[in-house]
Protein backbone atom coordinates (compact mmCIF):
# COMPACT_ATOMS: atom_id res chain seq x y z
CA UNK A 1 0.00 0.00 0.00
CA UNK A 2 1.36 3.20 -1.05
CA UNK A 3 -0.28 6.54 0.65
CA UNK A 4 0.94 10.32 -0.43
CA UNK A 5 3.69 11.36 1.84
CA UNK A 6 2.31 14.09 3.09
CA UNK A 7 -0.89 12.12 4.52
CA UNK A 8 1.37 11.45 7.83
CA UNK A 9 1.39 15.43 8.46
CA UNK A 10 -2.33 15.00 9.38
CA UNK A 11 -1.50 12.81 12.71
CA UNK A 12 1.53 15.12 13.48
CA UNK A 13 1.38 17.42 16.45
CA UNK A 14 3.35 20.78 15.01
CA UNK A 15 4.49 21.55 18.72
CA UNK A 16 6.08 17.99 18.19
CA UNK A 17 7.94 18.34 14.82
CA UNK A 18 8.95 21.88 15.26
CA UNK A 19 11.09 20.98 18.79
CA UNK A 20 12.04 18.08 17.26
CA UNK A 21 13.39 19.93 14.04
CA UNK A 22 15.07 22.58 16.40
CA UNK A 23 17.03 19.44 18.37
CA UNK A 24 18.37 18.09 15.34
CA UNK A 25 19.28 21.28 14.16
CA UNK A 26 21.98 21.70 16.65
CA UNK A 27 23.68 19.57 15.26
CA UNK A 28 24.17 20.88 12.30
CA UNK A 29 27.04 23.21 11.41
CA UNK A 30 28.25 24.89 7.87
CA UNK A 31 31.26 23.40 6.12
CA UNK A 32 32.35 25.74 3.29
CA UNK A 33 35.69 27.58 2.74
CA UNK A 34 34.51 30.53 2.87
CA UNK A 35 34.26 30.09 7.03
CA UNK A 36 36.86 26.84 7.20
CA UNK A 37 39.46 29.46 9.42
CA UNK A 38 36.43 30.37 11.70
CA UNK A 39 34.39 27.00 12.19
CA UNK A 40 35.39 24.08 13.91
CA UNK A 41 34.01 21.31 16.46
CA UNK A 42 35.82 21.00 19.18
CA UNK A 43 39.30 22.77 20.74
CA UNK A 44 40.63 19.83 22.48
CA UNK A 45 44.26 19.34 21.97
CA UNK A 46 45.49 16.23 19.79
CA UNK A 47 47.29 14.67 22.62
CA UNK A 48 44.44 14.48 24.73
CA UNK A 49 42.11 13.60 22.13
CA UNK A 50 44.38 10.85 21.63
CA UNK A 51 44.10 9.87 25.16
CA UNK A 52 40.19 9.79 24.87
CA UNK A 53 39.73 7.81 22.40
CA UNK A 54 38.65 4.54 21.92
CA UNK A 55 37.93 3.57 25.69
CA UNK A 56 35.92 1.17 27.40
CA UNK A 57 34.28 2.32 30.51
CA UNK A 58 34.57 0.32 33.57
CA UNK A 59 31.97 1.18 36.48
CA UNK A 60 33.18 -1.16 39.11
CA UNK A 61 36.03 1.16 39.87
CA UNK A 62 36.39 0.32 43.64
CA UNK A 63 37.60 -3.13 43.76
CA UNK A 64 39.83 -5.16 41.35
CA UNK A 65 38.16 -7.75 40.44
CA UNK A 66 40.36 -11.46 39.53
CA UNK A 67 40.27 -12.99 36.23
CA UNK A 68 37.96 -15.47 35.47
CA UNK A 69 38.09 -17.62 32.88
CA UNK A 70 34.23 -17.91 32.24
CA UNK A 71 34.75 -14.33 31.10
CA UNK A 72 37.25 -14.49 28.65
CA UNK A 73 35.67 -13.38 25.05
CA UNK A 74 36.77 -13.86 21.55
CA UNK A 75 36.65 -11.72 18.92
CA UNK A 76 35.62 -12.52 15.11
CA UNK A 77 37.53 -14.11 12.90
CA UNK A 78 38.98 -11.94 10.15
CA UNK A 79 37.21 -14.34 7.99
CA UNK A 80 33.60 -14.37 9.63
CA UNK A 81 31.08 -12.91 7.51
CA UNK A 82 30.14 -10.50 10.33
CA UNK A 83 33.63 -8.94 10.97
CA UNK A 84 33.04 -5.76 9.14
CA UNK A 85 36.13 -3.36 7.18
CA UNK A 86 37.73 -0.81 8.68
CA UNK A 87 35.96 1.97 7.03
CA UNK A 88 38.05 3.26 4.22
CA UNK A 89 40.14 6.26 4.85
CA UNK A 90 41.20 6.61 1.20
CA UNK A 91 39.00 5.39 -1.80
CA UNK A 92 41.07 4.87 -4.68
CA UNK A 93 39.06 5.51 -7.56
CA UNK A 94 37.95 2.14 -9.48
CA UNK A 95 35.61 1.10 -12.00
CA UNK A 96 31.77 0.50 -10.78
CA UNK A 97 28.91 -0.66 -12.89
CA UNK A 98 25.26 -0.16 -12.10
CA UNK A 99 24.47 -4.09 -11.62
CA UNK A 100 26.69 -3.98 -8.63
CA UNK A 101 24.78 -1.12 -7.02
CA UNK A 102 21.72 -2.93 -7.71
CA UNK A 103 23.31 -6.03 -6.02
CA UNK A 104 24.45 -3.34 -2.96
CA UNK A 105 20.48 -2.38 -2.47
CA UNK A 106 19.22 -6.33 -1.53
CA UNK A 107 19.26 -5.64 2.43
CA UNK A 108 17.65 -2.92 2.47
CA UNK A 109 14.59 -4.57 0.11
CA UNK A 110 11.25 -5.69 1.53
CA UNK A 111 11.78 -9.30 2.31
CA UNK A 112 10.55 -12.55 -0.43
CA UNK A 113 7.14 -13.58 1.17
CA UNK A 114 6.07 -10.53 2.83
CA UNK A 115 4.18 -7.68 2.03
CA UNK A 116 6.20 -4.93 3.98
CA UNK A 117 8.86 -6.47 6.07
CA UNK A 118 11.86 -5.11 5.15
CA UNK A 119 15.73 -6.50 5.70
CA UNK A 120 16.24 -4.33 9.01
CA UNK A 121 14.67 -3.28 12.01
CA UNK A 122 11.94 -0.68 12.41
CA UNK A 123 10.08 0.63 15.43
CA UNK A 124 6.25 0.20 14.37
CA UNK A 125 7.37 -0.91 10.78
CA UNK A 126 6.96 2.48 10.37
CA UNK A 127 10.38 3.01 8.04
CA UNK A 128 10.78 6.81 7.95
CA UNK A 129 14.19 6.46 6.55
CA UNK A 130 14.61 7.70 2.94
CA UNK A 131 17.53 6.42 1.07
CA UNK A 132 19.38 8.37 -1.85
CA UNK A 133 21.51 6.62 -4.28
CA UNK A 134 24.04 9.64 -6.06
CA UNK A 135 26.46 8.72 -8.52
CA UNK A 136 29.05 10.94 -8.11
CA UNK A 137 30.67 12.67 -10.67
CA UNK A 138 29.59 10.05 -13.04
CA UNK A 139 31.79 7.25 -11.88
CA UNK A 140 29.34 4.38 -12.47
CA UNK A 141 28.83 2.82 -15.95
CA UNK A 142 25.31 1.92 -17.08
CA UNK A 143 23.70 4.50 -14.44
CA UNK A 144 20.55 4.36 -16.19
CA UNK A 145 18.79 7.77 -15.65
CA UNK A 146 19.87 11.09 -16.76
CA UNK A 147 19.94 12.00 -13.40
CA UNK A 148 22.72 11.18 -10.99
CA UNK A 149 20.32 10.91 -8.07
CA UNK A 150 18.32 7.93 -7.48
CA UNK A 151 15.35 7.37 -4.41
CA UNK A 152 15.27 3.94 -3.03
CA UNK A 153 11.57 2.46 -3.50
CA UNK A 154 12.12 -0.75 -1.28
CA UNK A 155 8.15 -1.89 -1.44
CA UNK A 156 8.49 -1.94 -5.45
CA UNK A 157 12.01 -3.29 -5.26
CA UNK A 158 13.00 0.07 -7.81
CA UNK A 159 14.78 3.45 -8.16
CA UNK A 160 12.84 6.22 -9.08
CA UNK A 161 14.07 9.99 -9.98
CA UNK A 162 12.71 12.42 -7.29
CA UNK A 163 12.97 15.34 -8.94
CA UNK A 164 14.90 15.73 -12.81
CA UNK A 165 15.69 19.46 -11.69
CA UNK A 166 18.70 18.13 -9.63
CA UNK A 167 21.55 19.91 -9.90
CA UNK A 168 24.30 16.78 -9.38
CA UNK A 169 27.67 19.01 -9.55
CA UNK A 170 26.15 21.32 -6.69
CA UNK A 171 24.63 18.32 -4.86
CA UNK A 172 28.38 16.21 -5.00
CA UNK A 173 30.55 18.95 -3.54
CA UNK A 174 27.53 19.54 -0.92
CA UNK A 175 28.33 15.90 -0.16
CA UNK A 176 32.21 15.93 -0.52
CA UNK A 177 33.12 19.60 0.76
CA UNK A 178 36.62 20.86 -0.88
CA UNK A 179 37.63 21.02 2.81
CA UNK A 180 37.48 17.14 2.53
CA UNK A 181 39.76 14.84 2.04
CA UNK A 182 38.36 11.37 1.66
CA UNK A 183 39.85 10.53 -2.33
CA UNK A 184 37.12 9.68 -4.57
CA UNK A 185 34.33 7.21 -4.22
CA UNK A 186 31.70 6.00 -6.89
CA UNK A 187 28.87 6.38 -4.56
CA UNK A 188 26.89 8.30 -1.98
CA UNK A 189 23.72 6.71 -0.39
CA UNK A 190 22.22 9.52 1.75
CA UNK A 191 19.73 8.73 4.97
CA UNK A 192 17.19 10.84 5.35
CA UNK A 193 14.91 10.75 7.91
CA UNK A 194 10.95 12.26 6.52
CA UNK A 195 10.20 13.25 10.03
CA UNK A 196 6.07 13.15 9.82
CA UNK A 197 6.60 9.33 9.60
CA UNK A 198 8.99 8.98 12.66
CA UNK A 199 7.17 11.11 14.86
CA UNK A 200 3.23 10.13 14.08
CA UNK A 201 2.70 7.37 16.11
CA UNK A 202 5.68 7.61 18.71
CA UNK A 203 6.07 10.94 18.72
CA UNK A 204 9.53 12.16 20.27
CA UNK A 205 10.39 9.04 20.59
CA UNK A 206 10.33 8.41 17.02
CA UNK A 207 13.34 10.46 16.57
CA UNK A 208 15.25 8.21 18.28
CA UNK A 209 14.24 4.83 16.83
CA UNK A 210 15.01 6.26 13.06
CA UNK A 211 18.36 7.21 14.65
CA UNK A 212 18.63 3.50 15.28
CA UNK A 213 17.29 2.56 11.86
CA UNK A 214 19.49 4.54 10.04
CA UNK A 215 22.36 2.82 12.00
CA UNK A 216 20.83 -0.62 10.98
CA UNK A 217 20.92 0.14 7.57
CA UNK A 218 24.63 1.34 7.08
CA UNK A 219 25.79 -1.52 8.81
CA UNK A 220 23.87 -3.75 6.60
CA UNK A 221 25.20 -2.14 3.49
CA UNK A 222 28.51 -1.72 5.58
CA UNK A 223 28.67 -5.53 5.06
CA UNK A 224 26.70 -6.19 1.75
CA UNK A 225 30.07 -3.80 1.04
CA UNK A 226 32.45 -6.25 1.96
CA UNK A 227 30.63 -9.18 0.57
CA UNK A 228 30.73 -7.25 -2.82
CA UNK A 229 34.73 -6.16 -2.30
CA UNK A 230 33.67 -2.87 -1.93
CA UNK A 231 35.17 0.02 0.01
CA UNK A 232 32.80 1.71 2.44
CA UNK A 233 32.65 4.65 4.69
CA UNK A 234 29.56 6.18 6.82
CA UNK A 235 29.97 9.94 6.89
CA UNK A 236 28.57 12.91 8.99
CA UNK A 237 30.92 16.27 7.28
CA UNK A 238 28.23 17.99 5.27
CA UNK A 239 25.70 20.54 5.59
CA UNK A 240 22.19 19.57 6.40
CA UNK A 241 20.26 22.59 4.47
CA UNK A 242 23.13 21.89 1.49
CA UNK A 243 21.66 18.30 0.88
CA UNK A 244 17.85 18.93 1.28
CA UNK A 245 18.11 21.89 -1.31
CA UNK A 246 20.35 20.42 -3.97
CA UNK A 247 17.81 17.02 -3.63
CA UNK A 248 14.65 19.54 -3.91
CA UNK A 249 13.06 18.28 -0.35
CA UNK A 250 11.38 20.28 1.94
CA UNK A 251 14.17 20.93 5.04
CA UNK A 252 11.39 21.54 7.51
CA UNK A 253 9.73 17.55 6.78
CA UNK A 254 13.16 15.92 5.90
CA UNK A 255 16.20 15.44 8.12
CA UNK A 256 19.64 14.09 6.60
CA UNK A 257 21.16 11.69 9.23
CA UNK A 258 23.63 9.91 7.63
CA UNK A 259 25.98 9.67 4.20
CA UNK A 260 27.70 6.69 3.23
CA UNK A 261 30.36 6.37 0.35
CA UNK A 262 31.32 3.15 -1.58
CA UNK A 263 33.70 2.58 -3.76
Amino acid sequence: MTLPHDYYLKFVSSEVLDETLAFHAKGNYTIHTICQHASTLHHIPSKELEALTGNELPLNILEKEAPDQYFTLSPLKPEHYLKRNESCDWFVERPLDFETIQSLTAPLLTQEGHSYKRGYPSGGAIYPIEVFFVNLDNRISRWPSESNVLHLLPSSKTFETNSPQIDATKLTQAIIPKVSNIGRPALALLYIAYLPKALFKYRYRGYRLALMEAGSMYMLIDLRCKELNLQSRPWSGFTDYEITKYLKLNPALFTPLCVQFVG
